[in-house]
């Protein structure tokens, strides 16, 4: 049986129609995996030193049999540099992982033929840092024994929690009785005196005339917030616009005495609502603005858009599992290349690493059951023990 072939690209532009289409259909599924998402991300979230890699593996011609994965590089490499493989993600991604075209019969035979062509590449790759990725997805195991098998040493860890609620048929009514009651009477209270006093306004902004007016105001909320300056400051405009050109966009914006005071950007994609952003005016936080408009975009999804799953993305924030009812976790894979100075150096302290913590863990456990043996002892010799 030949391998199958792998091609690299360096940008979505000059990626093959059929590729194209099969990041389309995958992203009908999963936002990050979208073609517009990574559009939208090579266009206004890379660095200076970031250089675009698509590869993409097929077994044959057209759309069946093929996998690919955006990664970038980092680095100059040479002898004295640095040379790195990082997937096409950063602090603004929830999710990656490679991309599958529906009907591929062996896709573990195509992330292996991709991870050996990785490895084959000169000058060598120091090291391939892949994530956040969903662990219970097969391709994440699989993709681990391709690096493996490949000749790298790797190291699976964890980017974070990951809070969601499956709808499971309620409607919106239905799922807001089951919220805590701190959450209930905070939008009995506030929500229905700031509603009839005639001083809020909520509105959610799809797209159309409006759209621009919107982001300006979402933008004036940020900058007023707790928030930290974003550190690619185009990219969140850039994914509004996006999202409303696909009809994805539900931006929720609160505004209080003609100011706006809350905003929150939810994505719609599938059957599934991300909530993507969230801020609000700090001086408008004693009328529990930001509780208010999540309401009014739960109800939105659930009873309009009528989506399966609400996901709150990325990390354990305490707030998150008033709403949420379910937790998974999203992992990384760190595959260290032994061929190489800064790969070797690096798997060293990762085996040294193990190595330490084996022996500390080894100690530990044998200093547990040595006390436990002590105090079990005491309790056979004293006067109220059992033995």
């Amino acid at each position: 049986m030949t391998r199958p072939s792998v091609t690299v690209y360096d940008g979505f532009d000059v990626l093959p129609k059929e590729c194209q289409r099969v990041l389309e259909a995958a992203g009908s599924r999963d936002l990050y995996s979208s073609l517009a998402w990574y559009q939208n991300f090579t266009r206004t979230a890379l660095d200076s030193d970031d250089r675009v890699r698509i590869y993409v593996t097929r077994e044959e011609e057209g759309e069946s049999g093929v996998a690919l994965m955006a990664l970038r590089s980092k680095g100059l490499g040479g002898l004295a540099g640095r040379n790195e493989l990082h997937s096409l993600s950063n602090y603004y991604s929830s999710l990656y992982g490679p991309v599958v075209a529906p009907g591929t019969q062996r896709p573990g035979q195509l992330l292996q033929s991709l991870c050996v062509a990785i490895t084959a590449e000169r000058p060598r790759w120091d090291f391939v840092r892949l994530g956040p990725m969903d662990r219970g997805n097969p391709l994440f195991s699989e993709l681990i024994s391709s690096l493996r098998a490949a000749g790298l040493m790797v190291q699976p860890y964890f980017c974070f929690g990951n809070w969601y609620l499956p709808v499971e048929g309620r409607s919106s009514s239905e799922y807001l009785a089951t919220l805590p009651s701190q959450v209930r009477n905070t939008l009995r209270r506030k929500a229905k005196k700031l509603e009839s006093s005639g001083r809020c306004r909520l509105t959610i902004v799809t797209g159309g005339v409006s759209l621009d007016d919107a982001i300006a105001d979402y933008q004036r909320i940020y900058d007023a917030s707790w928030k930290v300056p974003e550190p690619y400051p185009s990219f969140v405009p850039g994914l509004i616009r996006t999202c409303a050109g696909l009809g994805w966009l539900r931006l929720g914006l609160l505004y209080v005495d003609g100011e706006p005071a809350a905003a929150q950007i939810w994505i719609v994609n599938g059957k599934t609502a991300s909530i993507y952003k969230l801020a609000y005016q700090e001086k408008f936080s004693e009328l529990s603005v930001g509780t208010i408009l999540t309401a009014h975009l739960m109800r939105q999804v659930i009873d309009v858009d009528r989506v399966d799953t609400v996901d709150y993305l990325t990390g354990d924030d305490p707030y998150k599992r008033d709403w949420m009812s379910h937790r998974r976790e999203r992992w990384g894979i760190l595959a260290l290349n032994p061929r190489t100075a800064r790969g070797a150096i690096g798997t060293l302290r990762h085996v040294v690493g193990r190595l330490v913590k084996r022996r500390i863990g080894g100690f530990l456990s044998r200093a547990t059951e040595r006390t436990a043996d002590a105090a079990e002892s005491t309790r056979s010799t004293s006067p109220n023990g059992h033995a």
